[in-house]
């Protein structure tokens, strides 16, 4: 049974540095790799000069938000890392019901991993990998959620914990964070919990079943938002009975 071999993860298990400033709590992860840190290390910042989302666009990092990166070391045999967005969306997702009102708007996921309120960006994870020369894996999850701060001139609609009645202060969210992420992590059991995690992210997700827009790096595709596979991938019905599955692209409803 998968609770005979999978090992259990406790919140015991990780550490957190929280900093004032860095360029970026990601590249602050990566440098403690490259320097041989042991992985399961949280770095958090009040404040990033450096901040950055998907394909290296700017993250605006001003004082009041949450950003938190978490490194891990060999996380899972590479051939199962492509779920592990999917995991900390899950996880992220239940730090932030936990902080939200009752009467905020709905909370959902939009794949593969931004957090919306009310069909409103609330956070972004980025995720990154590096070999290190002494053969270990360093995966890095970066984590960004406007609590208090928002930017001004966004791709898509956003909003902040605080438009949506929440008081929760990046500390307090952080901690439900570190608490979730421990928990999710043992559920998705380095990748062997795949099952368990792609039926947790599809019951929180935004859209399925809608017309949707993906931007690729070299073109653009619509169709209708399927769901996702076992493994974690878009699911596009294009027309005409084909299924296009896609590895990576930026959403958009409508």
């Amino acid at each position: 049974m998968a609770s005979d071999r999978r090992r259990r993860i406790s919140l015991g298990d990780f550490r957190h540095e929280a900093l004032s400033e860095t360029s970026s709590t990601n590249s602050e992860c990566l440098a403690r790799a490259r320097a041989g840190d042991g992985g399961n290390l949280w770095v958090t910042a009040e404040r990033q000069t450096g901040g950055r989302g998907r394909r290296g666009r700017l993250w605006v990092s001003e004082r009041g938000n949450l950003y938190a990166s978490l490194l891990l070391i060999d996380p899972a045999p590479m051939e199962r890392l492509g779920s592990l967005p999917l995991a900390i969306a899950v996880a992220v997702h239940q730090a932030i019901r936990r902080v939200l009102p009752p009467g905020a708007e709905p909370l959902e996921v939009k794949w593969p991993n931004d957090i919306l309120i009310g069909r409103k960006k609330t956070c972004g994870i980025l995720v990154e990998g590096e070999g290190l020369p002494d053969g270990r894996y360093a995966l890095i999850v970066g984590i960004g959620v406007n609590i208090s701060v928002m930017p001004d001139n966004p791709l898509y609609p956003v909003t902040c914990l605080r438009q949506q009645g929440s008081a929760a202060s990046p500390e307090e969210l952080f901690a439900h964070l570190f608490a979730a992420t421990a928990e999710v992590l043992e559920i998705w059991d380095q990748g062997r919990g795949i099952g368990e995690i792609t039926a947790l992210w599809r019951a929180i997700a935004c859209g399925i079943g809608e017309k949707i827009t993906v931007n690729l790096p070299d073109r653009s595709i619509s169709g209708q938002f399927a769901g996702i596979d076992d493994n974690g991938l878009l699911m596009l019905d294009t027309g005409a009975g084909r299924i296009m599955p896609i590895a990576a692209g930026d959403v958009f409803f409508g």
